[in-house]
């Protein structure tokens, strides 16, 4: 091997590590958080029999969308990182990669997104542009919406209408119930992130929902999670579920009262663990869906 080709490489490869830095590959938790609500519309959407096909497609467009979603949010806040002892060293922030190439890789990856969605339905493809609009524009949201967390739970959980449209052709009522679920989760957890930045974000002059609560974030945050629960019992109603779900439920409740002791004195590092715990209760919801549907055969 030439030397060229070995400083090729080396370039390569410390570009690459600068591009999974960039979309936060490395800290999977933001996929995982989108992913649970579309997995539990896929599954919905199909009766507990998805294709295969549009499980791949969701799983990796989520993926991809995320990722970007990610590169867009550094590129909003590249003023501001620079402020932040935590994002500082991010590598648009620190100069590593620059404005333009961060802008073409979001770029790149909302194209691969679409094409991965070209096998299914036109109803679909329409849905994907407002899902776009919503990624590309919630990072600007900071700057002048009070709970910035809202718009963040649609954006996050636009995969779910996506869902029943690909499987479907048609969005029924309950997407639209398992879509406001989310938005109440997203407030939930993000809050618990936002209370970690809460210093950090009164110097800056971002808006946040911990900002919005005061005093009260945890009881808003805790009552958020009450309506998540609510709203995924009432769509668990809607599409026939039963007894193996609602219990499934019961334990993600469990879960819900258990950040209650982590958030409730306010410490950074319990809040931050608070927000990487929510992993888990998406994942028990869908552990209950699938099941329920195993059990029950439907």
């Amino acid at each position: 091997m030439t030397w060229q080709v070995k400083i090729f490489l080396m370039n390569l490869s410390e570009r690459l590590h600068l591009y999974i830095q960039l979309t936060r590959l490395n800290r999977p938790i933001g996929i995982l958080l989108l992913l649970w609500p579309t997995l539990w519309a896929v599954w919905i959407s199909a009766n507990g029999h998805p294709s295969w096909l549009v499980v791949f497609i969701f799983v990796l467009g989520t993926t991809l969308m995320r990722s970007a979603g990610c590169v867009i949010n550094d590129y909003a806040d590249r003023h501001i990182d620079k402020h932040v002892k935590r994002t500082k060293e991010r590598p648009l922030t620190s100069g590593k990669v620059s404005e333009r190439e961060t802008v073409w890789l979001a770029v790149a990856l909302a194209f691969v997104s679409f094409l991965l969605i070209l096998p299914l339905n036109p109803l679909t493809w329409m849905l994907s542009f407002p899902a776009v609009f919503l990624a590309a524009s919630y990072p600007f949201t900071k700057r002048f919406l009070a709970i910035p967390q809202a718009y963040l739970g649609i954006a996050f959980g636009f995969g779910i209408p996506m869902a029943f449209a690909a499987t479907l052709g048609e969005v029924p009522p309950v997407a639209w119930v398992l879509l406001l679920a989310n938005v109440f989760w997203a407030i939930a957890y993000d809050t618990e992130y936002a209370m970690v930045d809460r210093d950090d974000d009164i110097h800056l002059g971002i808006h946040s929902s911990a900002l919005f609560f005061g005093k009260y974030d945890v009881m808003a945050v805790m009552a958020c999670y009450g309506i998540t629960l609510l709203l995924l019992a009432i769509a668990g109603l809607m599409a026939g579920l039963g007894i193996v779900y609602f219990v499934s439920l019961a334990v993600a409740e469990g879960m819900a009262l258990y950040h209650y002791r982590l958030i409730k004195d306010r410490s950074r590092e319990k809040c931050f663990a608070a927000f990487l715990h929510n992993n888990w209760i998406g994942a028990v919801v869908f552990a209950g869906l699938v099941a329920d549907y195993f059990c029950f055969g439907q």
